[in-house]
């Protein structure tokens, strides 16, 4: 069974990622999960931390010679940044007054400080923030990045993109072939397919860094090439769409999921809905149509998967809301730390990241999960299965 863990504080020494379950015989390319990283990275409305970091992977045990050996994979990512935060983020070092210059006591509003603070019993909310900061999702974008390729390895293509940021929509025909998608956001620094709507964006975001506000958005991941049969129906917890809204759910700032048309099929009949069923003798059975997004009963049925995630403007805000301090109790505006306007673009990356790790279990729970060739095999003889029912 796949699983995979991380640690590691924003300005910590190093973000750490351990993967275990990944089959062996991979070829890992690492400049294809340093690529990833980079992407992460990239997007308009981005903050000056992105200066500093330049994310490139450390690989630390799992893989000899670039092929995986079946064994955890560790991962490390440095953080440029700590040298800055050396004494305070010191690990081991004793408390004193020096080290504490930057002690966080005014918690921002949506964002995990305060209640993690009361949680947690600490007194300092920087304790908080460093863990609960985006930053750790470097590491799961590397993580997602090995997944990736295991599954590009298996034949399935996964992208993630932004579809909405504010209130400007930038997807009025949803596409579903990945190789197109890629070719058209990987064109602006925004990930969007519209290009006529990269200036009136780029107008957006400048606007609201000026007014010290922030903005959200709405991203699309697909993924095409996933047999039916991933997930179950049989209980609650084994339905995959369930897992995945799970996951997207854990990467910051996430507020909602949509599968397939989502809260849009709500409002609509149920002929409108239902993806009507046909076979040819070539692909078996198929449908005509994919408003549920790839899912029938927590399964896939082998049509596109689509998943969408709402992602809620930043709460650090450089014209600080009300808050309390947690000594005095008064009335103060919220701490500031540096942050982006957007963080959409990137985000993009994240989900994109977390749907394909998730994609990785569902297969590796499927089907024998030690070694990469056999797993291709029993994958090929159960996609004849299907094509033959």
């Amino acid at each position: 069974m796949m699983n995979y863990l991380t640690a590691g504080e924003s300005h910590g020494p190093q973000l750490t990622g351990i993967i275990e379950g990944i089959p062996s015989g991979l070829h890992l390319d690492v400049d294809a999960i340093n690529a990833q990283l980079k992407k992460r990275q990239g997007g308009y409305g981005r903050g000056n931390r992105q200066k500093i970091e330049h994310d490139e992977v450390t690989i630390t045990g799992g893989v000899r010679h670039g092929i995986t050996l079946g064994s955890p994979i560790a991962m490390v990512v440095q953080n440029r940044d700590h040298a800055h935060w050396n004494e305070i983020m010191d690990p081991v070092s004793p408390e004193t007054p020096e080290n504490t210059l930057r002690k966080v006591e005014r918690p921002r509003p949506g964002h995990a400080d305060l209640v993690g603070g009361m949680k947690y019993r600490h007194e300092d909310l920087r304790n908080v923030l460093e863990r609960s900061s985006a930053r750790e999702t470097a590491i799961r974008v590397a993580i997602g990045a090995v997944c990736k390729q295991f599954l590009e390895q298996l034949g399935i293509q996964i992208v993630g993109y932004v579809e909405q940021i504010g209130q400007i929509s930038t997807d009025e025909n949803p596409e579903l072939d990945v190789t197109k998608i890629e070719n058209e956001i990987e064109q602006n620094d925004l990930r969007i397919i519209d290009q006529s709507k990269v200036d009136s964006i780029h107008d957006l975001i400048d606007q609201t860094k000026r007014d010290g506000d922030t903005l959200g958005g709405i991203i699309r991941v697909v993924a095409t090439n996933v047999p039916a049969g991933l997930g179950s129906y049989i209980s609650w917890d084994t339905k995959l769409d369930g897992k995945l809204a799970a996951a997207v759910m854990g990467v910051n700032a996430m507020k909602g999921v949509e599968i397939g048309d989502g809260f849009k099929a709500a409002a609509s009949f149920g002929s409108q809905v239902m993806d009507e069923i046909d076979w040819n003798q070539q692909d078996g059975f198929f449908r005509n149509t994919d408003h549920l997004g790839g899912f029938e009963g927590g399964m896939t049925n082998g049509m596109p998967i689509i998943v969408k995630a709402a992602m809620k403007p930043i709460p650090t805000l450089y014209k600080p809301l009300q808050s309390v301090d947690i000594q005095t109790k008064e009335v103060k505006k919220a701490n500031v730390e540096r942050s982006d306007t957007t963080a959409i673009v990137p985000a993009s990356i994240v989900i994109e990241s977390v749907v394909a790790i998730e994609l990785a279990k569902a297969l590796t729970d499927k089907f024998d999960g030690d070694n990469l060739q056999r797993l291709q095999e029993q994958l090929a003889q159960y996609r004849d299965e299907l094509k033959k029912f």
